[in-house]
This record gives structure tokens, C-alpha cells and sequence, in this order.
């Protein structure tokens, strides 16, 4: 299974909290900069879904996803622009929707999102890593990003509220609404969105990869363990007198100790 390290963990978090200092601007950067200071340990450590077939169902897998989301999403607005698309938004618009798209994973004010699936059954057989939190009132994961940032007066711009409110795209139902217009000023008026959606949707393409050339690579490792035991158990059959023999090495590579 693909995990992080404290390392990485923290160097991401700084990298998070850097990437605010750059891109928000005015009194609120300094909001936003306490949100998170507030929250510290929780947004460091929280996963971005809770299903290992999902997207980065590790521990600090929300800030790496967040950090995915932000490169990728000025990387696409760029691709807009360069094929004749009207860039209507600023770069503090886009990377500060991008920053706080799944805000809501992080949990309330007092609670986290997801908490540890303690089921081993649901863990083996659903991939459940992580399990919602039952204390958490229950919210949309954007509703409840709103939530947060209003409750640390953090103001945002329509374009930001279009952004957030609809990164998910398609997925969520609730954004038909926005997307499918039966009339001309009904219409989305901006590629704000899109972008957003674009980068969070291919963030997630990959971070799901990710997991599963990990869970590939380690299945394999673990067939080459087998296949060196049986190696060295047939190596005994040519003779009855002979006994199978596991070197030192070779126990300890399987079970963790020494024979």
C-alpha cells in the first residue's frame, strides 16, 4: 500500500502553507493561514477518500491530492489560454478555489472526517482504509468547505464560489444544475470551473495509479518471497536423507526475524 512519510507529510504541509503565502492576497491570507494553523495536525494528516480504489485513502493524502490540484489546475489554464480561451479569473482565483475545492475532507470544528476503518472484514473486502465520522454533522464535503471558511470570516469572490462549488463536476449531482443550462443566461460564464474540474479529475487519475502499481509492486514482492521458499524446499527432493534447508537470510526476509 502507498503511504507517505513524516517527512513528506510535513514537507507537504509547508509546501501547502507556502503556496498560500504566495497566491493569497489581502487580510485574508492571514484567515486562511490561521484556519490552518488552528487545524494543523488535521489537515496534515488527513486522506483525501476513504476507499484505497479511490484517490489517496493514506495519511496526508488530502494535502498531497490539494498540491496535485494546484500545479495541475495553472498548468490546464495555461493550455486554455495558449488555444484562444479568454482567461477571466487571476491565478489567486484559481489556486485559491484549488486549495480549498475539498476543504470539507478535513473535517468540522471539532472532528475529523474520516477516522480509521476498525473492520478488518470491510477493510479486506471493500478496501475501506477509512470510514466516515459518525460525530461529524452530516454535510457535503463543499458545503461544508463553505462552512469553514465563513466561520473564519475568510471572504471569497463569485468566480472562487463557482470554482469550489463546482470542481466535482458531473459527479456530484447537485451541480446539473450549473452544467446543463436550457438557456443562453443560464449558461456558465466562466472556464474557471472547467479548469478546476480537469485538475482535480486527472489529480485523482493519478494518485488512484499510484496506489495501484504500490499494491501491484508489493504483490509481487510477496509471490517472489513464495516462489524463493519453494526454490529452496525443492532443492531438497533429489534426496530422502536431506532436509529442507531455509537459510537465516531467507526466514527473515519472509516473517521479520531471525530463524
Amino acid at each position: 500500500m502507498r503511504e507517505l512519510t513524516a517527512e513528506q507529510i510535513q514537507e507537504n504541509y509547508d509546501t501547502l502553507i507556502n503556496t498560500i503565502q504566495l497566491y493569497v492576497t489581502g487580510d485574508r491570507k492571514d484567515k486562511v493561514i490561521k484556519m490552518h494553523d488552528d487545524m494543523k495536525d488535521r489537515f496534515m494528516m488527513a486522506p483525501a477518500s476513504a476507499k484505497e480504489h479511490y484517490h489517496n485513502a493514506i495519511y496526508g493524502g488530502y494535502v498531497d491530492h490539494i498540491l496535485r490540484v494546484v500545479d495541475l489546475s495553472l498548468k490546464i489554464k495555461e493550455l486554455w489560454g495558449e488555444n484562444g480561451c479568454k482567461i477571466d479569473f487571476t491565478d489567486e482565483e484559481l489556486v485559491f478555489s484549488a486549495i480549498h475545492h475539498d476543504l470539507g475532507k478535513v473535517g468540522d470544528l471539532e472532528h475529523d472526517y474520516y477516522i480509521p476503518q476498525d473492520n478488518e472484514w470491510r477493510r479486506k473486502n471493500m478496501g475501506e482504509i477509512f470510514t466516515h465520522n459518525p460525530k461529524c454533522e452530516y454535510m457535503s464535503v463543499t458545503d461544508r468547505a463553505f462552512f469553514l471558511l465563513q466561520h473564519y470570516n475568510v471572504p471569497i469572490s463569485q468566480k472562487e464560489f463557482i470554482g469550489i462549488r463546482l470542481t466535482d463536476g458531473m459527479y456530484e449531482e447537485a451541480n446539473k444544475s450549473y452544467y446543463v443550462a436550457y438557456k443562453t443566461e443560464f449558461q456558465l460564464r466562466s472556464a474557471i470551473q472547467y479548469v478546476l474540474h480537469q485538475a482535480d479529475m486527472m489529480a485523482s487519475q493519478i494518485e488512484n495509479r499510484l496506489t495501484k502499481d504500490s499494491l501491484e509492486k508489493e504483490e509481487t514482492e510477496v509471490q517472489e518471497r513464495i516462489q524463493n521458499i519453494q526454490e529452496a524446499v525443492g532443492n531438497t527432493e533429489n534426496t530422502k536423507e536431506e532436509k529442507p534447508k531455509i537459510t537465516n537470510d531467507l526466514f527473515e526476509e519472509l516473517f521479520g526475524e531471525k530463524k
